[in-house]
């Protein structure tokens, strides 16, 4: 693994309010859910304990994307830096993608209280950027702003993760889909979407399918400990 400090930190610094807003697995990412399991109420969540051993890491795929076998196309479980094939809804219709995780950026505790707007939602909590690069495959262009990265999420210890709303997305290497415009068949751009978790989870995982798909692709990375 490969370990930075502080870059996530430095890109939200200038951001001045960001909206918590937790999830619960197989719900409506947008929507704050209590449902039992999930994250709920304040921002609060509980998980397995472990040894505190590191503060602030990138955990980063290790496979290289170059020797990863031909996309899956069907859904389940890759290894970091393997590719899947499958379709999302655009405004400008349905556009098959080619989708992987590349790595995840996991911050500390400290960090995130200073990035959330009440800084009591982020107790016990970090937060994790998940890079994911999606090349259009076609049958056309995506027109306006692309919808692709919604249907990206982040679980820990099998427990989906809040969405942080507002997150920036400036980090090193994440793109804004704002600025994706005409997105061209064989184009490919990286866009990141920030979960919080429980501080001390024990394992990662990044999923990504359409809403409501019954086997989406998933990514699974060390915990956050």
């Amino acid at each position: 693994m490969l370990h930075t400090r502080s870059a996530w930190l430095r890109a939200a610094a200038p951001v001045a309010v960001l909206a918590l807003t937790l999830t619960a697995c197989g719900g409506n990412k947008d929507t704050p859910s209590s449902a039992p399991g999930s994250a709920s109420g304040s921002g609060s969540a509980s998980g397995p304990g472990m040894d505190d051993g590191k503060n602030s890491a990138d955990t980063v795929a290790a496979a290289d994307e170059k020797s990863a076998q031909s996309p899956q196309s069907s859904g389940g479980v890759l290894r970091p830096g393997r590719s899947g094939t499958g379709q999302y809804k655009e405004e400008s219709g349905k556009t098959t993608y080619e989708v992987v995780a590349q790595k995840v950026h996991v911050g500390t505790e400290a960090e995130a209280r200073k990035v959330v707007q009440s800084p009591e939602d982020a107790k016990g909590l970090v937060a994790v950027t998940a890079y994911v690069k999606f090349t259009n495959k076609g049958p056309g262009i995506v027109k306006g702003l692309p919808k692709v990265d919604n249907g990206t999420e982040v679980y820990a210890d099998g427990q989906r993760g809040g969405l942080l709303i507002g997150a920036p997305e400036a980090l090193p290497g994440c793109e804004d889909p704002i600025g994706i415009d005409n997105w061209q068949v064989g184009e490919s751009h990286v866009i990141c979407q920030t979960y919080m978790i429980p501080e001390h989870s024990t394992s990662l995982e990044v999923h990504w399918g359409e809403e409501g798909a019954a086997r989406p692709f998933i990514w699974k990375f060390d915990g956050a400990g």
